[in-house]
């Protein structure tokens, strides 16, 4: 029995696991910077035009509406319910996303909710994913980077070693099939690949012919994980959710938290074929996703709000086209790197002009990035440390008011500093390495 203030036998350091021991803070967004009501946060690849939901004015929902089928257009949870726990099947919200997805561009076949597992955000399917068929200190996951850092963090709590094969960065971050099956070839503990498209940080949709020679492989036994967090911001038909009926290697993990606007609700889901997608009904907790959430998911998934969402999208589509044009008007503005298939754009910003032979520069990128941040409210997030990505800003898409200050910021502090001097803020001095890697840490 331990004293008073005694530790007795116990020491963290040779309880603890060691790989948990090992891990870094995790570090988001918000840990930086947080909504003050003043400043402009395009930095999360959030929805700038809100949740994709038919509300009022003042944010609330409008009273309820039945359609057609008798259905409710909003929300109908009974609070006084709450004390009992959420539905642990959700079949309902299921059906409805297979509805969404089932739109015969790649199969004939449909979607069942039996094709589902539906949890925290994408981020629970990622964990799930690895704790299906990962052995822990044994089994390997593929990436290619750069690529979103989820992956990562996950596979670390999961003592998941990770094997790299980079997007082609001298080619548009094209993936490369033929470099990852070698690898995959020379490699069996390797269980999953996972693919982000389109891509964070690069916005490229990856092309479903080099996703197809991955799940062709002839010998490898594992399944390649295909990341749509942004897949509604690419052409219509892009999305391969209803290609998990032909191909029972390959998962697809979306989310409500991106076009749908409904990042604070945190509800993701997994399209997979019906067995591996009982496995992850099987380990996941029972109630694992909340009523309210459940309830807001599903009405997002209504008629009306589909509307709401795809009218939404529209103006960020808009916007993101407009970025496009104005932003290279802007002295020290390089080039536009990846894709277009998403809310967000990744941008060079050079060391002098494009006439006097500019270069990306990270100290340049990192400087605007904090004048940005610190003296003008607005937040967008330093990549420059990504394979690839020298110099880079990736700027989320915002409203037609924020693209407005956004432009006429970035324009004053690149017209009015060398921002090369700008550095040391909130009074703490950091060499420029440790501003970039701290900067470059954040998982968003």
């Amino acid at each position: 029995m331990l004293g008073e203030g005694g530790e007795g036998a116990f020491c963290l350091e040779t309880c603890a696991r060691p790989n948990i021991l090992a891990l870094q803070p995790y570090r988001c967004a918000r840990d930086d910077y947080q909504d003050d009501g003043t400043n402009i946060l395009l930095d999360a690849n959030e929805n700038a035009y809100g949740p994709g939901l038919d509300l009022q004015s003042d944010g609330s929902l409008i009273p309820a509406i039945s359609n057609e089928c008798g259905h409710l257009n909003y929300p109908n949870t009974d609070l006084r319910a709450l004390n009992r726990y959420p539905d642990p099947h959700q079949a309902e919200l299921k059906q409805k996303l297979c509805q969404l997805r089932n739109v015969h561009t790649h199969t004939a076949k449909d979607l069942t909710p039996e094709n589902l597992f539906v949890g925290v955000g994408s981020d629970e399917a990622i964990d799930a994913l690895l704790r299906c068929f990962c052995t822990p200190a044994h089994d390997k996951i593929l990436t290619c980077p750069p690529t979103y850092g989820m992956y990562a963090v996950s596979a670390q709590v999961n003592d998941i070693a990770i094997v790299k094969v980079p997007l082609d960065v001298n080619n548009g971050f094209k993936l490369q099939p033929k470099a990852i099956n070698a690898t995959l070839s020379a490699d069996p503990t390797i269980k999953m690949v996972y693919i982000c498209s389109p891509g964070n940080p690069t916005g490229m949709l990856i092309s479903k012919v080099d996703i197809q020679k991955v799940l062709e492989h002839p010998t490898w036994n594992g399944v390649v994980v295909l990341d749509e967090a942004y897949i509604d911001f690419a052409p219509d038909g892009a999305s391969l959710a209803e290609w998990v009926t032909e191909w029972p290697n390959l998962v697809v993990m979306q989310t409500l938290s991106k076009a749908f606007g409904l990042a604070g609700i945190r509800l993701g889901a997994a399209f997979a074929s019906p067995q591996v997608a009982g496995l992850l009904n099987k380990l996941k907790a029972p109630y694992n996703v909340a009523s309210p959430t459940s309830a807001l998911a599903t009405a997002a998934l209504q008629r009306e709000n589909l509307a709401v969402m795809r009218s939404n999208r529209q103006k960020i589509l808009e916007q993101r086209q407009r970025m496009l044009v104005e932003l290279p008007k802007i002295p020290r503005i390089g080039r536009f790197l990846g894709g277009t298939d998403s809310n967000f754009l990744l941008v060079e910003i050079l060391d002098t002009t494009r006439d006097e032979g500019g270069r990306p520069s990270n100290e340049s990128a990192m400087a605007l990035y904090e004048a940005l941040a610190e003296t003008r409210g607005v937040v967008v997030r330093f990549r420059g440390k990504e394979l690839g990505c020298e110099g880079c800003l990736r700027i989320t898409v915002g409203t037609s008011k924020e693209v407005d200050r956004l432009l006429a910021e970035i324009r004053s502090v690149l017209q009015g500093h060398d921002t090369t001097d700008l550095k040391g803020f909130n009074g703490i001095e950091k060499s420029e390495d440790e501003r970039e890697h701290e900067a470059n840490e954040v998982v968003a």
